[in-house]
């Protein structure tokens, strides 16, 4: 599993079943590039294509279950692995920290 693949995953999980093109625009990669990598989650079998409802030249890319389990299992590992993190550091870190996350938090809603 490529960041590639994750990251692809991820968009279809919060954002719902669309077409390859509207997944390519969402993780900023040409239509191409996105065929290749729904091709390859189509193999392992983690998304499937269905007929686009009005458009027979379009399909709908969509999770299995065997992906939503993927991700819920990933999402659990990468939790633990950060509560363990910061219940590693100190009081006083951990309110720098969280002061920090609140700036970058604005930065990016810019």
């Amino acid at each position: 599993m490529t960041l590639t693949h994750l990251a692809a995953l991820s968009t279809l999980h919060a954002k719902g079943p669309m077409t390859p093109g509207e997944l390519a625009a969402h993780e900023r990669v040409q239509p191409p590039s996105m065929t290749r990598v729904v091709c390859a989650l189509e193999e392992r079998g983690f998304v499937l294509r269905t007929p686009h409802p009005t458009d027979g030249r379009q399909v709908i890319v969509s999770l299995t279950p065997a992906a939503e389990e993927f991700l819920l299992a990933e999402i659990r590992m990468r939790e633990a692995w950060l509560s363990q993190r910061l219940a590693e550091l100190t009081p006083e870190e951990r309110d720098i920290l969280k002061a920090a996350s609140e700036v970058i938090g604005r930065l990016v809603r810019l």
